[in-house]
């Protein structure tokens, strides 16, 4: 009963850090100069992100309508309180409605999908390396703890884990 009561904190404990960290996300994404309005605005515009970046803030200071910049902010439901649109995302994160991409004429989940296959591919080889390779290397280090070969394997693990 002690591994089921642990099992049940742990799961209880997931919802209040996926509300945390997508609190933190959506603060940051929503809160920090740059959002999804100046990127639409500077794409109206034909002015890149690293364009933007080399002609400083008078490319981004060009003349632009209070009531273009609104409706755009409405497009993207930035026209209502954080609040509201914290829960709604969470609501649309629920029934698994990630919305549609800002640089693309698809919906999120229509990308995902595309790119499915090659994640499957790619996990099904991951998989296999770590059932043949890190598991076994995994129990002989454990066995030899301390040995030559812990000391090499060791750090032939922390040189690949900062490589990028």
């Amino acid at each position: 009963m002690d591994r089921m009561s642990y099992l049940v904190r742990r799961l209880l404990l997931a919802v209040p850090t996926f509300i945390g960290i997508t609190l933190v996300c959506f603060s940051l994404t929503r809160f920090l100069p740059g959002g999804p309005v100046e990127m639409r605005l500077m794409r109206q515009r034909g002015i890149s992100q690293a364009g933007a970046a080399a002609a400083g803030p008078s490319a981004r200071a060009q003349a632009v309508s209070e009531e273009h910049r609104k409706q755009i902010a409405a497009q993207f439901g930035f026209d209502k309180p954080a609040h509201v649109r914290f829960f709604k995302m969470i609501k649309d994160y629920a029934i698994f409605d990630f919305g549609k991409s800002f640089y693309q004429d698809k919906t999120v989940g229509q990308l995902i999908w595309e790119r499915m296959p090659v994640s499957i591919s790619l996990g099904l080889w991951s998989t296999l390396i770590i059932y043949l390779i890190s598991i076994p290397l995994g129990i002989k280090k454990a066995v030899n703890d301390g040995s030559k070969f812990d000391i090499i394997t060791s750090f032939g693990v922390v040189i690949g884990s900062a490589m990028p």
